[in-house]
């Protein structure tokens, strides 16, 4: 047998199987019950309002400090 045909051969039986098998797992492993909380709590995250970046600061450090003294949003008096 040639290796041509012999790779055709699998591939027509046992590949094929084998993909159907994977995309039928995919599909239930994706749809079990205990994924629904994750899969609402990915679903919201374009509605989330994330403007400024969680820190572990408390607010004191010299960087905080800086940052507060100068305003951007403030209009300058004129």
């Amino acid at each position: 047998m040639e290796t041509y045909t012999f790779l055709r051969e699998l591939a027509d039986s046992w590949v094929l199987l084998a993909m159907v098998i994977f995309y039928i797992g995919a599909i239930l492993w994706a749809l079990r019950p205990g994924a629904r909380r994750m899969y609402d709590e990915i679903s919201e995250i374009p509605l989330r309002n994330d403007d400024s970046p969680k820190t572990s600061c408390s607010g004191t450090c010299e960087d905080c400090r800086a940052a507060a003294q100068i305003s951007f949003l403030q209009p300058e008096d004129a």
